[in-house]
């Protein structure tokens, strides 16, 4: 059986998210899918849903067929537990691909380490997109 990780943090699930989903899923026979916890999201905003939210969200996702939170202290600990064939990177995740496969490497994990490509289709692909999408949409009306 090939395990594919997916990892993101998921703050408003949209076509993009799903997109990635698929593709990861596409790569292996099942899906492991990590989920950031909210005192480690440090690369943007802090996320609008809460993490047992946003898991709860995946969770529910037809490509998905496991779910959990990330470790509070170890990135590496839930990927050596579920011990992968393979890692997918999301197109806008701020990975280097060399580095984690170095940093995997020396944890002993042998996973090859993918990025899937943007999604394409019609729609919002991004949270920050959809939050002002709201804004303008909602709450200038009351201007």
């Amino acid at each position: 059986m090939k395990r594919v990780i997916a990892t993101g943090t998921f703050d408003i699930l949209h076509p993009g998210h799903v997109y990635y989903l698929e593709e990861s899923r596409n790569l292996g026979d099942e899906l492991h899918v990590i989920v950031a916890r909210d005192v480690n999201v440090k690369h943007k905003p802090t996320p609008v849903l809460p993490e047992d939210q946003r898991l709860c969200m995946v969770r529910a996702l037809k490509p998905v067929d496991h779910a959990r939170l990330g470790d509070l202290e170890d990135m590496f600990r839930p990927i050596e537990e579920i011990d992968p064939d393979v890692i997918t990177l999301g197109f806008n995740q701020h990975f280097s691909e060399e580095a984690l496969v170095s940093a995997l490497k020396g944890r002993g994990i042998d996973a090859e380490v993918r990025r899937v490509g943007p999604y394409s289709g019609p729609g919002y692909a991004g949270s920050r997109r959809i939050m002002e999408r709201i804004l303008e949409t909602r709450c200038r009306q009351n201007e």
